[in-house]
């Protein structure tokens, strides 16, 4: 071991650069939820469960944006499915 070191071209930040498009962020979520994320990355064989977060979230607010117009076609269908 060095009894001193040269920092002077050390660079701060993250090691690995986040992909382009992508943020870092650090937030709380309860611990059965990303324990349940894991498990489902678990059992698909492998993957990021993170990525399983991100295509979450992603449905849940591409849902949300539906219009009205295929939302009723969508419960008029179920329905009339149920009905039969």
């Amino acid at each position: 071991m060095k009894s001193e070191y040269n920092f002077s071209k050390g660079k701060r930040g993250a090691v690995v650069p986040a992909s382009k498009g992508k943020t870092r962020i650090t937030i709380r979520i309860d611990e059965d939820i990303l324990e349940w994320f894991r498990g489902e990355v678990d059992t698909a064989g492998g993957g990021s469960y993170q990525a399983l977060i991100n295509n979450a979230l992603r449905e849940h607010i591409t849902n949300q944006q539906e219009p009205i117009e295929i939302i009723l076609r969508r419960v008029v269908r179920e329905e009339l499915t149920a009905a039969k």
